[in-house]
């Protein structure tokens, strides 16, 4: 698997007992990913950013993602071209981990969340909009059916994932007590504006 240049795009390494779930779970933050074979809840809490998750259904193999394009184009060339570029092979890596699981490509589907408009200030360009419409039309031609989805309106979610069930539980936050995740996501979009793609993906076939 090729990575991104400063390691933007990588496995979550953050494993946690989770009380309330009374389960083992991961959490992914901006750029990581996680897929796996095993009973292991995935949680991620979304702003601008979108999270998908992936699961083989008849294999129980499952696994989500949690990314942002670059929200300034200037700096990056053509918008379609780069910001594409960069949430396909966000998407590629996730479904090429899955592959690697043993999930079969033609079983895949998709549970999509995020999306919020939650960076104040900025009205020029909907970060969480072009994150929506990508992630649609990515998994549109990769025909990949989409199950559910929780997109766009103007808080952030906090997203449990149970790849063996399929389940999905979100919890919409109305109010914020701080900064940590627009801060986030503001890091981790600068992070990404000032680093390039290294070589490409390449897939495990059926």
């Amino acid at each position: 698997m090729n990575n991104l240049d400063l390691d933007n795009t990588h496995l979550g390494p953050n494993r946690y007992y989770d009380r309330h779930f009374d389960h083992d779970a991961v959490k992914i933050l901006p750029g990581e990913y996680f897929a796996t074979r095993d009973d292991t809840m995935i949680v991620t809490v979304l702003g601008s950013c979108v999270s998908v998750c992936l699961r083989d259904a008849q294999l129980k193999i499952g696994g989500m993602n949690h990314f942002l394009l670059p929200n300034d184009t200037s700096c990056c060339g053509d918008s379609v071209g780069d910001s594409g570029r960069y949430g396909g092979y966000a998407m590629e890596v996730l479904i090429n981990e899955l592959l690697k699981l043993g999930a079969r490509r033609s079983g895949l589907e998709a549970k999509i969340f995020g999306g919020g408009n939650v960076l104040r200030g900025i009205t020029a360009i909907n970060v969480g909009e072009r994150n929506s419409e990508f992630v649609l039309e990515y998994l549109k031609t990769e025909r990949i059916p989409i199950l559910a989805a929780d997109l766009l309106e103007n808080y952030p979610r906090k997203v449990y994932f149970f790849p063996a069930t399929g389940k999905v539980f979100v919890r919409k936050i109305k109010s914020m007590h701080n900064s940590t995740i627009m801060d986030r996501e503001s890091e981790y979009s600068m992070r990404i504006r000032n680093s390039r793609l290294v070589g490409e993906v390449e897939l495990f076939g059926d």
